[in-house]
């Protein structure tokens, strides 16, 4: 059973890796595989559970006889949920932060930006974009910045292989911007919950070598593009009347939603509860906010024909449905201790987090950058404390996590087929694999060993 379960997560692996070919959606393949895995490990379930949970088995049953249906409910009351509140937290702050991003944008809260690009110069345009999508995808979630600057883009840029190049900076920006923080990127989110890293160490050690990840693969892409682009300034998208809001109604409204997130870290240390109820708690006070600000329009009923972008609402379900299934997927996996026997494998035979570091990234091109930056987390248990040099590698803070957090967030932006952002690129402005390959990769394979380099080295000095 053991192998059948791990059987179906290669499987599902492979057919991630190829969703661009087949066209079956990340999350209809992830939602299956926490299914079935599931469903086979209780259908075996005493043997799994005497071989790892005997003890916990023993006191559940209290003297009792042991049965199917007792063996049953003590895996899902004492394993099974464990794992669907680790994904859930997960889940849950990446909707909030989307949720934000929604409001935020409805209320024209970014149209600033296409105020800045009010000019022809392709290194202006170019480099206004990235950094905005940078600063912005560090700030909330990536894959819905990436949407949202994408759309930006495509309204700015009126020439098709301009826009390519364009977009496949957008990409990288929001990728090495969202891997800088820890709720940027839903890997770093689940480093965090999970007391791996904290906030402030997490994005000390990860700002520069993002910074050189995505500052001189773009800066080699600017060369791509002519020196006066194909660009029209479109009016202020029509939203009903919420366009009246002025100037700094909206400025506050930012203020809300990205201050608001930048208050969740010290949530979490005052109050050592998960961050996703702080992150529930600014969406909260976004909303109250919002509703004030619209108030006209709540009287008029013209609040609910306001419309949502259709680009952010369908992306942000794919994105919910893809995490739980991939974390209920792998927590079936961690259970037959598989990923145990693996860790030890590598400890023996490889003992080097870079090599590791190095091979998730290159994974993460193939496959999907969240799905492999989870499996390497799922290998190894917070460690309290160590003994040996080597150990202290998976202790807090330790030099593991933020390896593969940069490797696979970087790493995966390699091919545009590795990460959710490069996918929404492809589907959006009919980027190929090729054309990726032969424009892009090599620039992004550039930024990405650069900032590994500068990251060894802040490890290596600063400890």
């Amino acid at each position: 059973m053991t192998l059948i379960i791990v059987l179906l997560l290669l499987l599902s692996y492979l057919l991630i890796a190829t969703g661009h070919l087949t066209n079956v959606n990340k999350a209809a393949i992830a939602m299956f595989i926490a299914a079935a895995g599931w469903v086979v490990y209780i259908c075996y379930g005493t043997d799994f559970v005497m071989e790892r949970h005997a003890a916990d088995y023993a006191e559940y049953l209290s003297g009792a006889a042991p049965s199917s249906d007792g063996v049953k409910l003590f895996i899902y009351n004492n394993v099974f949920l464990n794992y669907v509140g680790q994904a859930a937290a997960i889940v849950l702050f990446l909707l909030a932060t989307m949720s934000i991003v929604e409001l935020l944008n409805n209320n024209g809260c970014f149209d600033f930006i296409q105020d800045w690009i009010r000019t022809r110069n392709s290194k202006r345009v170019l480099w206004t974009l990235s950094l905005a999508t940078f600063v912005i995808s560090a700030n909330l979630d990536n894959l819905t910045t990436t949407t949202m600057m994408l759309v930006i883009m495509h309204k700015i840029v009126q020439n098709s292989r301009q826009r390519m190049v364009v977009g496949a900076s957008v990409v990288l920006a929001a990728n090495c911007g969202g891997c800088m923080t820890v709720i940027g990127d839903p890997a770093g989110v689940a480093l965090w919950g999970n007391g791996a890293v904290t906030a402030s160490n997490f994005s000390a050690y990860l700002a520069f070598p993002a910074l050189l990840a995505w500052i001189i693969p773009t800066w080699w892409m600017s060369r791509d593009l002519p020196e006066r682009l194909d660009v029209a300034w479109p009016a202020a998208p029509y939203r009903g009347d919420d366009t009246n809001l002025n100037r700094w109604q909206r400025v506050l409204m930012l203020v809300v939603g990205i201050g608001g997130l930048w208050f969740i870290p010290t949530f979490h240390n005052i109050t050592k509860l998960s961050p996703f109820l702080g992150a529930l708690c600014v969406l909260s006070v976004l909303w109250v906010v919002n509703e004030a600000m619209n108030r006209k329009l709540n009287r008029s009923g013209q609040m609910s024909r306001r419309l949502i972008p259709v680009a952010l609402q369908y992306d942000t379900i794919q994105q919910i449905l893809f995490v739980m299934g991939i974390m209920l997927g792998l927590g079936v996996v961690t259970e037959t201790g598989v990923f145990q026997s693996v860790a030890e494998w590598i400890d023996v035979n490889v003992h080097d987090i870079w090599m590791v570091g190095l091979f998730s990234g290159i994974l993460s091109s193939l496959v999907d950058t969240f799905t492999i930056a989870m499996s390497n987390f799922s290998l190894y248990p917070v460690l309290e404390s160590a003994t040996d040099a080597y150990a202290m590698n998976f202790v807090q803070n330790g030099a593991f996590w933020k390896v593969i957090a940069y490797s696979t967030a970087v790493g995966g932006c390699v091919l545009c087929v590795g990460n959710v952002s490069g996918l929404a690129l492809m589907k959006m402005e009919n980027v190929s694999l090729g054309w990726y390959l032969k424009h892009c990769s090599i620039k992004v394979l550039a930024g990405w060993v650069v900032g590994m380099l500068a990251l060894a080295g802040e490890i290596y000095f600063l400890g």
